[in-house]
């Protein structure tokens, strides 16, 4: 069983459908890559999972259940965490307050503050600082340390290196391997394909709120990704 269903669920903002019939699966423990370019729908899928939109037309299963009906506090107690874009910490509060805020639901698991410190020790080093001074990898990799301290079975990362030095975006992604080996699932959304590609068990693209490509990153070729990501 999959741990994660979207079975041919749309999604709309007012009349504007962003989203047409998705369906996909993510495996539990898997690193699964929503690849396509600005305005393709990625940021709308991951919060439709979420419960920040509503999905219609379809349904969205988590670990068996039909979650649609669920309001996002619910389905992030049942462990689905998102990292939105943009990072969105809170800049009132320092480090450690917004990590512990991520932990509120008391989940159990592998993910407390001490571990969350051992992926991103500079979050350690500026636990006291408030969050509005950190820059933006750091108060990336606060984010996305939030989302971990709720011990989430479901990680969801929206635009990991939107605005990021190619430095400071390779740091972020080599600590995927380890959120995955604690046992997290991974559905992450990126333009930077090359990056996607690179750390992702399966990838899809979007194209116009629609599914234009899937598969396992070795049997897609170059040409087939840039005609689904471009629809050329």
């Amino acid at each position: 069983m999959s741990l994660l269903e979207v079975r041919g669920a749309s999604s709309f903002y007012g009349d504007f459908q962003a989203l047409y019939d998705i369906s996909l699966a993510v495996q539990e423990g898997e690193r699964f890559a929503m690849i396509g370019s600005n305005g393709a729908g990625k940021s709308t899928l991951l919060r439709m999972i979420a419960g920040l939109l509503p999905a219609r037309g379809g349904g969205i299963r988590f670990d068996g259940q039909a979650i649609d009906a669920l309001p996002t506090h619910e389905r992030v107690k049942l462990g689905v965490s998102l990292v939105p874009e943009g990072r969105r910490v809170f800049p009132s509060l320092s480090v450690e307050e917004n990590l512990l805020i991520g932990g509120y639901r008391g989940r159990r698991g592998h993910w407390g503050l001490g571990r969350v410190y051992e992926l991103f020790p500079l979050l350690k080093e500026r636990a006291r600082r408030s969050a509005a001074v950190l820059s933006g990898g750091e108060q990336q990799a606060l984010a996305i340390g939030r989302a971990l301290m709720n011990n989430p079975r479901l990680l969801l990362l929206d635009e990991v290196s939107l605005g990021l030095a190619p430095v400071v975006i390779r740091e972020l992604y080599d600590r995927l391997p380890a959120i995955a080996a604690a046992g997290t699932t991974v559905l992450i959304v990126e333009q930077n394909i090359d990056q996607a590609l690179g750390v992702a068990d399966r990838v899809a693209c979007l194209l116009e709120g629609r599914i234009s490509l899937a598969g396992r990153p070795a049997e897609l070729t170059r040409e087939a990704i840039a005609a689904a990501y471009f629809g050329i």
